[in-house]
Order: C-alpha cells, then sequence, then structure tokens
C-alpha cells in the first residue's frame, strides 16, 4: 500500500516472486526448444521452434492465471500467487507479443503482400479448414494488451474499481479466444491425441476449479443468517469463540452481502468485506499494527471506522455490532463508508453470559464526520 505511485513497489517477497516467475519462464522455453530439436526426424527450424515455445509458454502462464482466483478461494495459502498475478499476466503478455512478432515477420518475410493483408487473403470465416485463426489470436492479444497496459494501479485508480474489473474479465474473452486460434490452426496440421489431450486438460482443470469454487461461494450464501424477528433487524451471525484475536470471520447476509468482522484486542468490530482496491475479501486477512489489512495487495483500514490511516483517504461501509452471552449479533443494514461504530466487547471468559449491549433505542448514535449516525437511516 502505498500514497504515491511507483512503477513497481519492489520488496523482498516481490523480488523473488519474480525471480521464480523468469526462472521458470526461461526453463519452460529452454526444456520445450530442447525437446523439439532432440524429438524431431528432421532437424526443424530454430525460428519456428522458437515461436512455438513462446506461444506454449504464454498459454501455460495464462492456464496457471486463470487457476489462481478459484485456488485461491478454495485455500488461502495461494492467495501469495493472487498477489502478484499481475506481473504474470504481464509476463504472459509479452510471451504471447514476441510470438505473434516472429510469426508476422518470419512467415511474412516470404510473400509478396504484407503480412496483415495475407492473413484474410482467400480464407474464409464460413470454412473450419479456410478459417483465418490468426485474426482469433490477433483479438487475443488486443484484449492481452489492454490489461497489461492497465495493470499499474495508476489505471485502477482513475478508472475506478468496478470499469477497471470489467475490463480486465476480458482475460476469459482472450482465453476463448486462445482456445480457438489453437483448435482451428495448430491442431488442424496436428492431431497428435498428446497435444489434443493437453488442450482438453487445459479447459477441465480451468472450468473444473471455477466450478468448485463457484459451489463453495454459493454454500457460503445460502447460509446467510435470518433476523430474529419482523421487529428486530439484528441477526445472529457468530459464536464469540468464532474469530480468534487479529483475526476476522467472513459473514454471509441475505442479499448475498457479505461482512467482515475483526477480533481486535477483545473488541468486535465489522465492516464490508470488499476491500477498495480490487474488491479484495478483508475478512480473510488480519489486524496488522493496529489495522485491517487484505490480503491481496495489504490495503489496511481502522476497524472502527472502515477507513484507510492517513495519508490514504479508502473508506468502506461499516456495521453496528454487538454481543449478547457469548452470541454475536450484527445489524445488516450498512453504515455509510467511513461511519464510526463502537466496539462491541467480548466476554472475558466462556462462561460469562452477561449481555454486553444497549437495547437499540437506548444507544447513543455515534456521528460520523458528514453528519450520519449509527442508529439512523433514510
Amino acid at each position: 500500500m502505498t500514497n504515491k505511485y511507483a512503477w513497481v513497489a519492489w520488496n523482498k517477497h516481490k523480488k523473488v516472486y519474480d525471480a521464480i516467475l523468469i526462472a521458470s519462464v526461461l526453463l519452460f522455453i529452454v526444456v520445450y526448444t530442447g525437446l523439439s530439436f532432440a524429438l524431431a526426424d528432421n532437424p526443424p527450424d530454430p525460428v519456428v521452434v522458437l515461436m512455438r515455445a513462446f506461444a506454449s509458454a504464454a498459454i501455460v502462464l495464462l492456464h496457471v492465471i486463470l487457476c489462481v482466483g478459484p485456488l485461491s478461494r478454495l485455500s488461502s495459502r495461494f492467495n501469495a500467487l493472487l498477489y502478484n498475478r499481475r506481473h504474470m499476466g504481464v509476463t504472459m503478455f509479452g510471451l504471447a507479443l514476441l510470438h505473434a512478432v516472429l510469426v508476422l515477420f518470419w512467415y511474412g518475410a516470404f510473400g509478396d503482400k504484407d503480412p496483415i493483408t495475407a492473413m484474410f487473403d482467400g480464407r474464409s470465416f464460413l470454412s473450419v479448414r479456410a478459417f483465418p485463426w490468426e485474426s482469433l489470436g490477433m483479438l487475443a492479444l488486443l484484449i492481452l494488451f489492454l490489461m497489461a497496459a492497465t495493470s499499474h494501479d495508476f489505471w485502477l485508480k482513475n478508472l475506478a474499481p468496478s470499469a477497471w474489473k470489467a475490463l480486465h474479465m476480458g482475460v476469459y474473452v482472450a482465453y476463448a479466444a486462445i482456445i480457438a486460434h489453437v483448435a482451428l490452426g495448430a491442431l488442424q496440421d496436428n492431431r497428435s491425441p498428446i497435444v489434443l489431450g493437453l488442450v482438453f486438460a487445459g479447459l477441465l482443470v480451468v472450468g473444473g476449479l471455477h466450478v468448485a469454487a463457484g459451489l463453495k461461494e454459493a454454500g457460503r450464501d445460502a447460509a446467510a443468517p435470518s433476523p430474529t424477528s419482523d421487529d428486530e433487524p439484528w441477526v445472529k451471525v457468530a459464536s464469540a469463540d468464532d474469530i480468534p484475536t487479529t483475526r476476522g470471520k467472513v459473514v454471509c447476509l441475505a442479499g448475498g452481502e457479505r461482512v467482515a468482522i475483526f477480533n481486535h484486542n477483545g473488541k468486535l468490530s465489522a465492516m464490508s468485506n470488499v476491500c477498495a482496491h480490487q474488491g479484495g475479501p478483508l475478512g480473510e486477512g488480519k489486524i496488522v499494527d493496529g489495522c485491517v489489512t487484505c490480503p491481496w495487495h495489504g490495503y489496511q483500514y481502522l476497524p472502527e471506522n472502515g477507513q484507510s490511516p492517513p495519508p490514504y483517504d479508502e473508506k468502506i461501509p461499516t456495521y453496528a455490532i454487538r454481543v449478547r452471552g457469548r452470541d454475536i449479533y450484527l445489524d445488516p443494514r450498512p453504515l455509510p463508508p467511513g461511519t464510526p461504530v463502537e466496539p462491541a466487547l467480548l466476554p472475558a471468559t466462556a462462561d460469562d453470559d452477561t449481555e454486553l449491549f444497549e437495547p437499540v433505542a437506548d444507544r447513543a448514535p455515534i456521528s460520523d464526520p458528514n453528519g450520519n449516525h449509527n442508529g439512523e437511516r433514510a
């Protein structure tokens, strides 16, 4: 997290991550090239081998990128990959660009027409064999370029998170275009069951992980608690024993809204589970230096008001919270972003049944800087 833009906010972990990423890509290219020469009946064209190595490395890396998201929803152990996924994306675009440049300038050099015109000459979009499959690769490359060019936080801030996220969801369109590019191009001439099996295996892994992550999230949404009564909006969401010190718990409310409840020094605070940066799951983070810290990119918020500490200005909605015995109750109506809310005290022992909140009508409203109160809503 930084209050000014830098090309890359380097730190030890990021350097190690990028070093492993680059070394893995280089190793893949070296192994692919070596096997291509070793297994060929006749010496292959080195340029053709290299362009295929770049393409294969880009496709493998794209599958890894698409798997990181659902894997992080299934297990927090994959958050480290998610944290640096944009570095993988830029690297993958670079590999795809190298492949495209080699293809255009190598094959285009032998004709009397420019490579772009030759791509469509005598081709038909209505024929499988004559389909200009190169155009699908160009479409994917354009999408990947837009994503790589807007990967910096400068664009995330100025495009707004929702628009930026929508733009970067185009990776699925690029993925579909690349699979079609391979199916209508390389697989038409190379019917090797190994190559065909790898393509289908990639599709199954990516699709299967997304379905598994979706089912897990749907199960959490289905477990959303209901209000205790028609005239009492508070809902029971957890037990005092569910939230360790400095950690959080994500609870789902009716309608799909998710709230993060944190235990900081024996006090509970609730806020939106959606980080204002990239929509990261705050409840899967922890308290660091007194601040709720997003597990994706380290954005921080004060637990008592949902505001980032100065000089940052991000704010997220907060929720009124209270404790009865060892049960935690939440008012499901969100307060305006940055609204201060009095934390709820946890009972001192497991046998303590003391009611640790005041009735709703008797609670003194807590004003935020804009004049909103934690007990007032339109």
